[in-house]
């Protein structure tokens, strides 16, 4: 592995790159001739480009883009797409380019990446290697979150057909009509010889500082060596509706010191009935989970001035 200032240099005085894209999305479809138009002129010499319409072929694609042996994969995406790349780079010597191309882009903005596409194609070229911290779900890498419960359920259920007729509003129609019959669980959280109980309809537990597109608390991040789980809401449906609302308008000043959010390294979730797991938006098995941080295992272009620890 060579050093983050030695990969930096790579990229900026070889710059050895491919590009790959989600072109299934609209908004990836439509701006993919683009995206390859303002790569190529920031001085890329393109090792190949993957315009990846079909999401069966993401994984293929991205093992076929490192095979071409490039200092910086270039990704544009959404957070679906951009969790798949930080899983498939993790540990290796090639850092991630991120291109945010999505509806949310949780990562990016965890990572203060410019959602403009001029200023994220200018960091490729101006910016600097750093390391961030992954999450794992037993041994699934993951670049945002773990959601138990009722999110699983909706990302395992949303019908196919409904998705791509009105897109991501599929989630929330699906989640509302899950809700109406949707079970609380009893949830146990043990890390640290400490054993912390809820009794919710939800948990998720965080590697990055954004969710939904929106803070998750003000000193959350993915390079502070922390995981943060909390529930939303408890047993009542309208209280998980009403916490959902009240994270979204209250993240950028609330702490993960305070309740309920629980910041730590590693932490054992067992429910008091299998619960389905899904991971950075897909479907990953039941609880029990143990889920930890793999220290400093991606490699990503960032600003100058990104704190790197």
């Amino acid at each position: 592995m060579r050093t983050k200032p030695e990969l930096t240099t790579a990229i900026r005085d070889g710059r050895r790159a491919v590009l790959l894209v989600n072109a299934h999305s609209r908004r990836g479809r439509r701006l993919y001739p683009e995206v390859l138009r303002r790569v190529e002129a920031a001085g890329f010499a393109l090792l190949g480009t993957f315009p990846v319409e079909d999401p069966n072929d993401l994984r293929n694609s991205l093992a076929a883009a490192t095979d071409l042996g490039p200092d910086l994969l270039v990704v544009g995406g959404g957070d679906g797409t951009i969790g798949a790349a930080a899983r498939h780079l993790a540990h290796r010597d090639v850092a991630l380019g991120l291109l945010p191309l999505g509806t949310t882009n949780n990562f990016a903005r965890t990572l203060s990446i410019p959602l403009d596409l001029d200023a994220a194609v200018g960091l490729l070229t101006g910016g600097k290697v750093i390391d961030v911290d992954l999450g794992l779900a037993g041994d699934m890498p993951f670049a945002n979150h773990v959601g138990i419960g009722l999110s699983a359920e909706i990302f395992a259920t949303a019908p196919p057909r409904l998705k791509k007729v009105i897109g991501r509003l599929a989630y929330p129609a699906t989640a509302l009509a899950l809700l109406t019959r949707h079970r609380p669980m009893r949830v146990t959280v043990r890390t640290n010889g400490r054993s912390h109980e809820y009794l919710t309809h939800q948990l998720y537990v965080a590697n990055g500082g954004f969710h939904a597109g929106r803070p998750i608390t003000a000193d959350a991040d993915a390079d502070d060596r922390l995981l943060v789980a909390y529930p939303v809401g408890d047993q009542h449906r309208v209280r998980l509706l009403r916490e959902t609302a009240r994270n979204a308008a209250t993240g950028h000043r609330r702490s993960h010191g305070e309740e309920p959010f629980l910041a730590t390294d590693e932490i054992l979730v067992e429910t008091d009935r299998p619960m389905p797991i899904e991971v950075d938006g897909e479907p990953r098995g039941y609880t029990p989970v143990r889920i930890g941080l793999a220290a400093n295992a991606l490699r990503v272009m960032a600003a100058t001035d990104t704190v790197d620890r």
